[in-house]
């Protein structure tokens, strides 16, 4: 995958065991305050007790302090809770114990370093999160199988509050939200980029996956994938499963130097699953030396002649691209668009409107390409008559 530079800069959203001795954190403060500092070993046990200390409404990592996480964080169930992350919690890249001790996650076959879910919890400060990702880039790059933990999980976690965090380094996707409500992300800075000549992949801002109400804003990512994306059972990937994704809204994002903009994906073919996209806004882009800066590929990773025999069963409805702007890479030559649908009516209500994207000047004229899909919008024409099949 291409790197892709994203500034979000409004609103998206979707309607152990440990064998030691565990180091204490600081006596909570009179005012319910407990502030953590490094061990010079594993702080990970330190955190944990603190997060699970009712008496610590607050759990305090200062400036100067740089907690070294060496085994896994489990703090699912934690109640009215204030992270104030002013310092760096940072990731030991051991990979062969986390290999065998992050928490697993069948879906896509993910793995996990921390997973903070309960309800009503901040995390801020204005500090870092460090997933210590250069050794994990450089082992994916000889060993494909290595199974890279996300760096942070919000998992079945209801009114949360991630915000003013720098996130860094992440081995493979940064965030992910698992059967989450009421989530916030706000002021966030990604950055997953390698400094060797193994590519950071697979570093996704936001992966969200059965969960509601989710606002994302403010935030500018820079990585080697997809920067938000939504993924119950992937689109239509998964034979057997049906999945939703709705009530999405993606407004004032400017990207640049990436593989794909506005982008809806679903699979196609035999033995896949099922589904519905619905309601889904994508405005006010601004978009620099994008590959493809609109798109609908609703027979993703499936030939024509299978999508034509076995459609996608992921139907695609009501759909919004408003006022898209900007430059393509070239990739596509002048195709500066693609709607492509599967055949018998699986996307309906497909709408365009102010439309402004062109391709580098050696191609000329801009391009914009559909199949199987009926536009209306008031550039609607750019598109002709499209193709059908089936």
């Amino acid at each position: 995958m291409r790197r892709s530079t994203v500034n979000v800069l409004g609103l998206l959203t979707v309607y152990v065991l440990i064998p030691r001795a565990i180091p204490s954190p600081t006596s909570p403060s009179a005012s319910g305050t407990c502030t953590l500092s490094s061990s010079g070993s594993d702080d990970a046990p330190a955190l944990l007790k603190a997060a699970a200390d009712s008496a610590c409404s607050t759990v305090t990592i200062p400036t100067s302090t740089t907690l070294s996480i060496q085994s896994k964080l489990n703090m699912t169930g934690t109640l009215n809770k204030h992270i104030n992350l002013q310092g760096t919690i940072k990731f030991n890249p051991d990979i062969d114990y986390w290999t065998d001790n992050a928490f697993t996650f069948d879906f896509q076959d993910q793995a996990a370093f921390w997973l903070l879910g309960g309800k009503n919890i901040v995390l801020d400060g204005g500090g870092t999160i460090d997933g210590s990702g250069q050794a994990w880039y450089d082992a994916f790059a000889k060993d494909s199988s290595t199974l890279r933990p996300i760096l942070l999980t919000l998992f079945q976690a209801t009114n949360v509050t991630v915000q003013n965090i720098r996130m860094i380094d992440g081995p493979e996707w940064i965030n992910f939200v698992n059967e989450g409500q009421h989530i916030t992300f706000r002021n966030i800075t990604i950055s997953a980029v390698s400094t060797s000549k193994n590519a950071a992949k697979n570093t996704d801002g936001w992966d969200i996956f059965r969960s509601d109400d989710v606002v994302i804003e403010d935030s500018n990512i820079n990585n080697g994938d997809d920067c938000v994306s939504f993924k119950p059972s992937s689109l239509g990937q998964y034979e057997g499963e049906y999945d939703i994704v709705q009530n999405v809204l993606a407004t004032n994002i400017h990207m640049s130097n990436a593989q794909n903009g506005a982008r809806i994906k679903a699979w196609a073919g035999k033995g896949v699953g099922s589904g519905l996209v619905k309601n889904i806004t994508f405005s006010g882009f601004v978009e620099t030396n994008v590959d493809n800066p609109i798109i609908i590929d609703q027979c993703y990773e499936t030939s024509a002649d299978d999508c034509a025999k076995y459609p996608s069963n992921t139907y695609i409805q009501d759909v919004w691209f408003n006022n898209i702007s900007g430059t393509s890479s070239g990739k596509e030559k002048a195709v500066v668009a693609s709607l492509s649908c599967s055949p018998d009516g699986r996307c309906s209500d497909i709408n365009v409107n102010d439309i402004n994207v062109t391709p580098p000047s050696k191609y000329g004229t801009p391009q914009f390409s559909c199949q199987n899909v009926q536009i209306s919008g008031d550039a609607a024409s750019l598109f002709g008559t499209c193709k059908t099949t089936g």
